[in-house]
């Protein structure tokens, strides 16, 4: 209760007076201070940690029962994971397959168009060197 109140008296100041107010820096012997307890909390903080994380994997193995539980929990999720990457892969298969059906067709279509302009303009270029051929023809018959 005594933190509440003590909190709620300093909310209670107006901010700029808590703002005009400078912190003062702390003094060498705090900093060195602080700097050995980071460097004993750090190292003991991370055993604790590893103990943490051992106990976690560690626990479901405990007893018969437990660790066979545990395994089989292994196994469903293991089986889950596996068909949820199956299904991924059709579908990463099935869209490949179908971008590239629609890419061949759009490439075949783009090649018949092109041969088709191509036989045009050959045909009318035929059509025009014969009718040269023609006239020259008819004209070396006349010269005769």
């Amino acid at each position: 209760m005594a933190a509440k109140s003590s909190k709620a008296s300093n909310s209670s100041k107006p901010k700029a007076q808590a703002k005009s107010t400078p912190a003062p820096a702390p003094s060498r012997t705090e900093q060195a201070r602080s700097a050995a307890e980071s460097a004993v909390d750090l190292p003991v903080g991370a055993v604790l940690e590893v103990s943490d994380r051992v106990t976690e994997l560690v626990e479901p193995f405990s007893g018969r029962v437990a660790a066979r539980k545990q395994l089989k929990s292994y196994g469903s999720q293991l089986r889950r994971t596996v068909k949820r990457t199956e299904r991924r892969g059709t579908g990463a298969r099935r869209k490949a397959t179908a971008e590239a059906r629609k890419t061949r067709n759009r490439v075949e279509r783009e090649a018949r168009r092109r041969q088709r302009r191509v036989r045009k303009a050959f045909d009318e270029q035929s059509s025009r060197a014969q009718g040269l051929v023609d006239q020259v023809s008819e004209q070396f018959a006349a010269l005769r």
